[in-house]
């Protein structure tokens, strides 16, 4: 049985006080990666890393302004190391369909989604080049690929982020930075619990295993990338959907 180790590794994990970012993060300090923990609220990551144990640690970090970007990424180096594993998990949603969407709600999303992980990306990236390693993964969405009624502004994030993504992996490949995301589909999470029973029933006849995903999923998928088994991956889409996109 092959044991995937990430030990002398930092990985810095963004919207990892909960949910998918959360369940990424305990699967990278399983496998000896110390682990930065990423959340807006400062008090709520410390605690959150403080769980997780040593060689973990907390940050307060709103990942759409530049400035706290770089305060948090060189926080996380002072405290952790040099950072060799970025995962942009952090997002949000403001649905509507487009005639009803506001500016507001339109620039809060590509903020977060698409704008976060440029800040991120350009702050840890001079010193992956001069170790001439580092892994670059974003998290996007099957919805990046398909679109998705009242979703315009989020599946408009996601799609850039694969954009960005490629260019990304295209710019750094010569210096041993691999940039790649994934795509997951459906995941069993705070916001898929709340649908009602048809609306749940509709979605799996979608999704050819016919479950929902688990976060654990997707943080298997990031190791695998995260790892030197990917090292010949680079500016590639992993959907992780269960089957939904066949």
């Amino acid at each position: 049985m092959i044991s995937i180790r990430l030990d002398g590794q930092v990985a810095f994990v963004t919207g990892s006080t909960r949910g998918i970012g959360l369940a990424i993060a305990n699967r990278l300090h399983e496998a000896g990666a110390k682990v930065a923990i990423i959340g807006r609220q400062a008090e709520q990551a410390e605690k959150i890393a403080a769980g997780i144990g040593a060689g973990a640690a907390g940050f307060g970090c709103d990942v759409a302004e530049e400035s706290a970007v770089e305060a948090a990424v060189a926080a996380a180096e002072r405290t952790l190391g040099p950072i060799s594993i970025l995962v942009n998990n952090a997002g949000l949603t403001r649905d509507n369909l487009l005639i009803r969407l506001s500016g507001a709600d339109w620039d809060a999303v590509l903020d977060a989604n698409l704008k976060g992980a440029f800040h991120t990306t350009r702050a840890v990236i001079k010193g992956m080049m001069k170790r001439r390693a580092g892994r670059i993964i974003n998290i996007t969405s099957v919805v990046g690929l398909t679109g998705n009624k009242g979703q315009a502004n989020y599946a408009a994030s996601k799609a850039g982020l694969i954009g960005f993504t490629k260019s990304v992996a295209k710019e750094y490949a010569s210096r041993n930075v691999l940039a790649n995301c994934i795509a997951p589909g459906f995941i069993a999470t705070d916001m898929t619990a709340a649908l009602p029973g048809e609306a749940r029933d509709a979605l799996l006849g979608q999704i050819a295993l016919g479950r929902l995903g688990d976060p654990a999923d997707i943080a298997g998928a990031v190791l695998f990338l995260a790892s030197d088994l990917a090292s010949y991956i680079t500016g590639q889409v992993l959907v992780v959907d269960g089957g939904m996109l066949i």
